[in-house]
């Protein structure tokens, strides 16, 4: 079965602190094939891309209401008449407090949502045909 991919480049901007913020190239991407994923790659000036994989219903949810916990935690806002969707990211390597368009990535995330809607992420991921396969040998 052949997989479909979505992919948008955009720029993020890392907040670091109220008044200050730099830019951030980004590439979000989702496979069919790890259907209940999204992944975010940050390019930033080090030897390798950043790279965050987080629940795609986290994202989704985090457009509309603040959500999740921990590692990743996203909630919508609005400055100047722009609305955001913001991602604060902790790892043992620090914290991260991302802004990314909100329309940009709700047109991503609809997309996304049309390849594989929700409610049908675990038929993408065809376990009954690997136990078949396996279970043929």
């Amino acid at each position: 079965m052949r997989h479909t991919v979505v992919e948008r480049e955009l720029e993020l901007k890392l907040v670091l602190s109220p008044e200050r913020s730099v830019p951030v190239p980004a590439k979000l991407r989702y496979r069919s094939d790890d259907p209940y994923a999204v992944h975010i790659t940050f390019h930033i000036n080090s030897d390798r891309p950043v790279r965050w994989t987080f629940a795609r219903e986290l994202l989704v949810e985090g457009v509309f209401r603040p959500c999740g916990h921990g590692d990743v935690r996203v909630w919508p806002t609005k400055v100047s008449g722009r609305g955001l969707v913001l991602m604060a990211l902790s790892s043992p390597d620090g914290d991260a407090l991302l802004e990314a368009p909100a329309a940009a990535v709700s047109a991503w995330l609809e997309r996304t949502l049309r390849v594989v809607p929700p409610g049908s992420e675990f038929d993408m991921l065809r376990i009954d045909d690997g136990l078949a396969e396996l279970l043929a040998q």
